[in-house]
């Protein structure tokens, strides 16, 4: 009887060695060798937009340890402005079978429309609450996280900003696409023109072929300066509407810093850069089992005031010193 239970007890502890050792040789789920994580990448614009910030999110994801054909494929899907395109590339990401899509702008409303199962990450995305996204910043819920731009909420400050360059400023032109954002800007605009006793006009555009017929309306209804809201056609064809403000002689604000470099008088916004190279973190989380439902979405905390004195020159606009103090750069 004795002997039975020595070697019973003789298999327990060789089952719990193999148990051990069983453990200590299989590694965790997010750090087994040869696992090829597929990324998607959605943009609503042409690929040269974004540029400058996918480099920022690969370099990232690199510090993180995550290199491009060793451990990671990005599968990168631009619409070109068509936003009818951006729910057939979503769409095509999903039979893919990504492990994760990361989006920009309102490209999130036809990732969201297409999967609720794979996880979403905005890498620069406008008023995701107020668009209803996410349930909230804190708890977004679903399978969606990432960053805001809180956009919307700062258009009101750019009419500001216009105001104070152009204290005579009484009428406005804003240019925007047809996306579900540009109502929710509409909104911030129009508080901030009641505000400021500032008329202004919206002009749609849903083609780079409207922004001619834009601009003779802007200067038909006696605008001072113009607004254009971000969206799919505006940030995709921002050189040609830009040169036809500076030939208009209108002064424009905008949201992103490209738009000053590409010789728009003013852009005031979140940087988007640095937003990018956040969401190579929030992605290095979620491929190691966070939920997007537990990961809050984040706001930026500081902005960058650009300012084009050269464009000023050309149009005959004069930006007075206490403005130009406030700015992050100027572009002489």
């Amino acid at each position: 009887m004795s002997s039975q239970r020595s070697e019973v007890n003789k298999c327990a502890l060789c089952l719990t060695l193999y148990a051990v050792l069983f453990a200590f040789c299989v590694p965790a789920s997010s750090q087994q060798p040869g696992t090829i994580y597929r990324i998607g990448f959605l943009g609503t614009a042409a690929a040269p937009n974004y540029t400058t910030r996918l480099q920022a999110f690969r370099e990232s994801l690199q510090r993180i340890g995550y290199i491009e054909g060793k451990n990671i494929t990005i599968e990168y899907r631009f619409a070109n402005a068509r936003p009818d395109r951006t729910g057939e590339l979503a769409a095509e990401l999903v039979r893919l079978n990504m492990n994760l899509i990361v989006t920009h702008g309102s490209a999130i409303y036809p990732a969201k429309n297409a999967t609720s199962t794979i996880p979403i990450v905005m890498a620069a995305s406008g008023d995701a609450v107020g668009t209803g996204v996410v349930a909230s910043l804190a708890r977004p819920g679903g399978n969606i996280t990432g960053l805001t731009t809180i956009s919307t909420e700062l258009y009101g400050k750019r009419l500001e900003l216009l105001k104070e360059v152009l204290p005579k400023l009484s009428q406005v032109a804003v240019i925007t696409d047809a996306g579900p954002g540009s109502v929710i800007a509409m909104d911030a605009i129009q508080t901030a023109a009641n505000a400021l006793r500032v008329q202004y006009q919206r002009i749609e555009v849903r083609s780079p072929k409207d922004f001619d017929g834009a601009f003779n309306g802007a200067i038909k209804s006696g605008a001072g300066a113009l607004i254009v809201v971000q969206g799919a056609i505006t940030s995709s064809y921002r050189k040609h509407h830009i040169d036809l403000a500076i030939k208009s002689r209108l002064p424009g604000i905008y949201n992103e810093r490209e738009f000053a470099e590409d010789g728009g008088l003013i852009s005031y916004g979140a940087n988007y850069v640095d937003m990018y190279r956040r969401a190579g973190v929030y992605v290095d989380k979620i491929l190691k089992g966070t939920k997007p439902a537990d990961l809050p979405v984040e706001q930026p905390t500081t902005f960058e005031l650009i300012i084009n004195l050269k464009t000023a020159k050309q149009i005959g606009v004069m930006i007075p010193p206490n403005v130009l103090a406030r700015a992050d750069r100027v572009i002489r």
